[in-house]
């Protein structure tokens, strides 16, 4: 593999007035390997917070850098115009609200000349800030590392280096986009779980390395937590669809359980209204309360089983990153699962019965 050339980063971004000057900082210490030189890409989703104007200043005053447009606003499309400008011939996803060790982009370089893996990344790793007002981003990032709530996912193994099935961000040789293509502009959402799953359906391989180090500032609010997991969930189907299978199992465990308790508020409803309007020792009256019955035993069950596991988990985490936490966790983990799990159901009606997205999906809940 060559050891010398370009490194091409790219960037989509949109609304970031205050993250955009220190994240160009970031990049522009980055430390590359003798030999190597540095690119820069930023697709600005037409922002209108003033990132534009910072933006511009900075490309001016550093030559590697350069701005350009992406008027669809959501970030495949971001990427695919970033990477249709990109000279490199190794091509790195940076993100603007996470924080990279100096030598990040130097150890992608080196994990794809000792792998020659199609995309390489590094342990997806969240913190929150310090202090009081930090609280409930913090317990958002502990929850989000915990293999429990996560669903065993390795891109939150923050020691594992090996094959996975995809890695936080992505680092690329150009010749993966020549053969399995850009990013798929019809998704607001999941554009990297869909192109990774392309890669290995395709016969490429993905590796992560815990020596690519960064660390990712989640959402701080419990309902923007809510929100975005519900538009990650929503996009999900669309993928399933796409190539008739999931990326992994734990990607449909939430909204079969949402479906699962849905079901069961439904027939414990639906079994008590009917019965009201039988009389009594019909034989349909007695069947109707069975349904309700059975509505209400499977709800109060799956209830308890959860909030149980909630409560076991959010004691675990607690113990690990701060007791503090603990009193925001069980809201937190509930806020990424129903999330998930709602706008799973609600994407696979959109999926497979309407057989397209709703408009309301498409805008980027930062």
């Amino acid at each position: 593999m060559s050891v010398s050339g370009r490194v091409c980063v790219i960037v989509p971004c949109r609304n970031e007035v205050e993250h955009i000057v220190p994240f160009c900082r970031s990049v522009a210490a980055q430390q590359l390997p003798e030999g190597w030189t540095l690119e820069v890409w930023v697709a600005d989703g037409m922002s209108n917070d003033g990132t534009r104007e910072r933006l511009a200043d900075w490309c001016q005053q550093d030559s590697r850098f350069a701005m350009i447009d992406n008027p669809g606003r959501i970030v495949s499309t971001g990427l695919n115009r970033c990477i249709a400008r990109a000279q490199g011939e190794f091509i790195v996803r940076l993100d603007v609200h996470t924080v990279y060790a100096p030598d990040y982009v130097a150890q992608c370089l080196a994990t794809w000349q000792a792998t020659g893996a199609d995309n390489v990344g590094g342990p997806w790793r969240a913190q929150g800030q310090d202090g009081p007002a930090g609280r409930v981003q913090r317990a958002v990032a502990a929850a989000f590392q915990s293999k429990w709530v996560a669903g065993g996912a390795r891109s939150r193994d923050l020691a594992y280096s090996g094959e996975v099935d995809t890695v936080y961000l992505g680092a690329w040789p150009r010749s993966t986009f020549e053969r399995f293509g850009g990013f798929d502009e019809s998704l607001v959402r999941n554009q990297d779980d869909e192109h990774n799953l392309r890669i290995h359906l395709g016969g490429g391989r993905i590796w992560q390395s815990a020596s690519i180090r960064s660390v990712y500032f989640p959402r701080s609010s419990k309902m923007d937590v809510f929100r975005q997991y519900r538009q990650y969930g929503y996009w999900k189907p669309f993928v399933m669809k796409k190539h008739g299978q999931a990326a992994a199992w734990r990607h449909l465990i939430p909204g079969l359980f949402v479906g699962a308790l849905l079901l069961c508020l439904l027939m414990m409803l639906a079994g008590s209204a009917t019965a009201l309007f039988i009389q009594p020792g019909a034989d349909w009256r007695l069947a109707a309360l069975w349904v309700a019955a059975l509505g209400t035993g499977g709800l109060f069950l799956l209830t308890l089983l959860y909030g149980s596991a909630v409560l076991a988990v959010s004691t675990q985490i607690a113990r690990a990153s701060g007791r503090d936490l603990f009193w925001h966790l069980p809201d937190v983990i509930a806020g990424y699962h129903f999330g998930y799990g709602l706008g799973s159901l609600r994407g696979w009606w959109d999926a497979w019965v309407r057989g397209r997205p709703d408009p309301a999906f498409g805008r980027l809940t930062r």
